[in-house]
This record gives C-alpha cells, structure tokens and sequence, in this order.
C-alpha cells in the first residue's frame, strides 16, 4: 500500500493539473486542494482559489457547451472530460482538457470531485488551423473548376 508521503510527492510531480473539489450543495464544487502543475498552468497561487468553485476559471467566457455537459455530469455523479476555454491569472486564455472523476465516500454518497486538467492549447489551435486551411483548399478547388468551366463554355 502506498503511505500518504509518498502519495503527495507523486501528485506534486505530475505535470497534470491535479485539484480536489468538495461536493457543497447542489451547485458547487468548492476546490480544497491543487497541485503544484496547477499553480503553474493556470497562474494561480493556491491560497488565492482554496474554497472557491473553478468556475472562476471561466471568467465571463459562459457561453461553452462543455460547461453544460460538465455540469451535467456533476449533478448526475457521473466522469467527463471535455475540452473547454480557462483563463489564467494574467487573462491569458488556454484550452483545458478537463477530466473529472466522482469519489464516492464508504455510504455511496457523492463526496469529492478529482479534475485532471492538461494544456490542450496547442492541439486545439493546431486543429483550427488544419480545419482554416482545408476551408482554404475546398475554396481553391472549387474556384478551379469555376475557371475550368469558364474555359469550356
């Protein structure tokens, strides 16, 4: 069995993001505790979002449907993960694959939230630009056969 040092050192060395949220009420999910890789991708100092919900995380940015499945999830005591736009201390936006997992105490009542959050921006941004750049080629593809027709008629 793995003691409790030797556990906190191997949450502290992933390069995941790692929080623990409690269930309070219907609604939120109160963060008690973050991981160091936390700290470091999102900008924020664990002492400045202990208690909070992580909805902070979303600024004034609501308007995302993986907010509406993960809150979904939540409700029902289900895992998710989705991809969603956070913001970090600076405003910086950042994509964040979230993975969230239910803890269920010994009364199989819905206690604890474990989130794993990675950095997903550059492959969300890549994807853009693939799917920028497909749009671009249809556009040119079709404006070739426009022209070759043109030559036809």
């Amino acid at each position: 069995m793995i003691n409790a040092t030797l556990l906190q050192r191997m949450i502290d060395a992933s390069n995941d993001g790692i929080v623990v949220a409690e269930q309070e009420g219907d609604e939120d999910t109160i963060l008690i505790y973050v991981n160091p890789a936390f700290e470091r991708m999102t900008g924020f100092d664990a002492n400045d979002i202990l208690y909070r919900d992580c909805r902070f995380l979303q600024g004034d940015d609501r308007d995302q449907p993986a907010r509406e499945r993960i809150r979904q999830a939540l409700q029902s005591g289900q895992p998710c993960r989705e991809v969603l736009r956070n913001y970090r201390k600076d405003g910086s936006a950042f994509w964040n694959e979230l993975s969230i997992t239910p803890v269920f105490n010994e009364a199989d009542k819905l206690t604890y939230f474990i989130g794993i959050q990675k950095d997903v921006s550059r492959q969300v941004h890549a994807e853009q630009r693939v799917a920028e750049l497909e749009r671009e080629l249809a556009e040119a593809r079709e404006r070739i056969l426009r022209l070759e027709n043109d030559q036809r008629s």
